[in-house]
């Protein structure tokens, strides 16, 4: 589930998101694991994140890495049903979680059936590149993702579209985009259904033609009644294979 913005931290008001990556889980009360890696184990993301996800209906738990105090994180991760990875600097989130292990935990995580989310950098860390801030103040083409998912990735895409078109050109894999408010939903490696917090934002699937960028807009099912929530699990749900591995990304 690639979220192109929104969720807990950038719609506070507006629980839409994540209430369906919750859903995706299949369970009532899903254990949920949020990784603030990108930001540095930020405490005021991490109360941020109890805060939205208190209440009773899932089991809130954070994984901190620069101070780590877990030996087996392991176990830890593999537990959830739900992985969360907040957004912040891509590339370090990446060079902190291979000397920790825990990329090859994530991917252990995805094949078991584990729902894997997140924002900004957690949406772009499942992809296999995107353009990112992580090495100053503009945006720059990053490679070297998980990879659980092929191609690119550009959350934020009305502020990024430039800088992603220009990679695009500069010879960076095609890929999806997603506006704030868009989450895209992969089952397996197939993009499953593409869901929006609210009216207007888009996400598109965007490629070369030749040396023009070509935009295939993606329109999203609007979470704004019980209806549409099931449409979008009914198309999330069609593959013949079935919903797991799940993998959600978001903005």
């Amino acid at each position: 589930m690639a979220l192109g913005g929104g969720g807990f931290s950038e719609e506070p008001g507006n629980t839409a998101l994540d209430d369906y990556v919750l859903d995706a889980s299949g369970s009532p009360r899903p254990r949920v694991c949020f990784l603030p890696t990108a930001g540095g184990d930020n405490s005021s993301y991490i109360v941020k994140f109890y805060a939205a996800f208190a209440g009773g209906h899932c089991e809130p738990s954070h994984l901190a890495l620069f101070n780590r105090t877990i030996d087996d994180v392991r176990a830890v991760l593999l537990s959830q049903d739900v992985i969360y990875v907040g957004g912040g600097n891509t590339v370090n989130l990446l060079a902190v979680w291979r000397a920790h292990g825990i990329d090859l935990v994530l991917r252990e995580a995805w094949e078991a059936g584990v729902v894997l989310a997140g924002l900004c950098a957690g949406s772009m860390c499942w992809f296999e590149s995107g353009v990112t801030a992580s090495f100053g103040t503009r945006m720059a083409p990053f490679s070297g993702g998980l990879g659980l998912l092929t191609g690119s990735n550009c959350p934020h895409y009305a502020q990024r579209r430039d800088a992603y078109m220009d990679a695009l050109r500069g010879g960076m894999a095609p890929g999806v985009s997603a506006e704030d408010g868009v989450a895209l939903h992969y089952v397996d490696r197939r993009l499953a259904a593409v869901v929006a917090s609210r009216e207007g934002p888009r996400a598109y699937r965007v490629g070369l033609a030749g040396d023009r960028v070509i935009e295939a807009p993606l329109r999203p099912v609007v979470l704004d009644r019980p209806d549409a929530v099931r449409a979008a699990r009914a198309a999330a749900q069609s593959d013949p294979i079935g919903v797991r591995p799940a993998l959600a990304a978001a903005h």
